[in-house]
């Protein structure tokens, strides 16, 4: 099962983001969605679970929760946008990856057996960095490798 993981697109769903996720049998949408048409764009595409950040205040964002645990290809998931609220003991409860997105940074990490993932801005170009999203095989047996993707580049 292979699924594609974007963030920080502030209301802008690029066009590129569809060849790159093409195949995925699932997005994740690690917030600051900007806009409602954004998650009903990545839908077209596949299953979406999004959750919501700092900047998806108004009302149609209500219906995201701030943070998401979910279960794909044999692997659990939490989700939120801003890592640096991760409560202590989160990642004790049998979690596989933590999917953040806020500092529109790329990061990959593993610690504890954990797989760390943010996959970076798919948004408006912000701080000179690349626009990105990333996509994830789950395999049961292997280590988790995600691949990021410039959508500069897709």
């Amino acid at each position: 099962m292979k699924i594609g993981v974007i963030s920080d697109t502030h209301g802008l769903l690029r066009p590129e983001v569809a060849h790159c996720f093409a195949g995925v049998s699932h997005i994740i949408h690690a917030g600051d969605i900007g806009a409602l048409g954004v998650v009903e764009g990545l839908r077209r595409i596949a299953p979406v679970t999004a959750i919501r950040g700092n900047v998806d205040r108004d009302e149609w964002a209500k219906e995201f929760p701030e943070t998401e645990t979910l279960h794909l290809g044999g692997r659990r998931f939490y989700v939120l946008h801003d890592l640096n609220e991760l409560k202590d003991g989160t990642v004790e409860l049998g979690i596989d990856v933590v999917i953040s997105g806020h500092s529109h940074r790329v990061r990959i990490d593993v610690a504890d057996g954990v797989l760390y993932l943010n996959p970076g801005s798919a948004g408006k170009r912000r701080f000179k960095l690349p626009i990105t999203v990333a996509t994830l095989e789950l395999d049961r047996s292997g280590p988790l490798q995600p691949i990021i993707h410039d959508l500069d580049a897709c």
